[in-house]
């Protein structure tokens, strides 16, 4: 079994597969090699079930080529700023700006100055999900965590949020 070891201040031990399919063991900077083989040794099984999970995963679904890439940020830039702009006049709020990043683990952003940020990768989504990010960073504009009263906001505007939330994890 090929792991990498990464020691910190830490004090239990931890695994975990990257998103390219790597397994990573976390240790504290002391824990001599041979617990840490033993750590991995009893974890076999979990390591097993969770790399092929990840490779099935990885070979399901290739990276985009940087034409693909280019086309989905052309795709957003176009798109994103009006759906920005229907849902803002509709919430009465107003964003202070619209970015497009290329984040990889979440689909948009509220910063604290009301600037908005969406992940490119949200043009592989159908309408409806990408409409439910739109309103849930606009409702970060009133309300900045995600306690009630901005899920309250987020379904004011979209009852049917938690069936648009599922589109974003399938």
């Amino acid at each position: 079994m090929d792991y990498t070891v990464v020691r910190s201040r830490r004090r239990t031990m931890a695994l975990e597969i990257t998103r390219d399919a790597r397994v990573l063991v976390r240790a504290p900077y002391r824990t001599a090699d041979a617990a840490i083989r033993r750590f991995v040794d009893a974890h076999q099984q979990w390591i097993d079930t969770h790399l092929t999970r990840r490779q099935d995963y990885l070979a399901s679904h290739p990276a985009p080529t940087e034409a693909e890439i280019a086309a989905l940020r052309e795709r957003a830039k176009t798109y994103l700023p009006g759906r920005v702009a229907f849902w803002a006049e509709r919430m009465g709020v107003a964003p202070s700006g619209v970015k497009i990043t290329s984040a990889r683990t979440r689909f948009g952003s509220c910063s604290g100055k009301n600037s908005l940020c969406f992940s490119l990768y949200l043009m592989q989504y159908p309408p409806e999900a990408v409409d439910y990010v739109v309103v849930h960073e606009l409702a970060h504009i009133r309300h900045k965590n995600h306690g009630p009263a901005f899920y309250a906001e987020v379904s004011r505007y979209l009852p049917d949020y938690r069936q648009r939330q599922a589109l974003l994890r399938n």
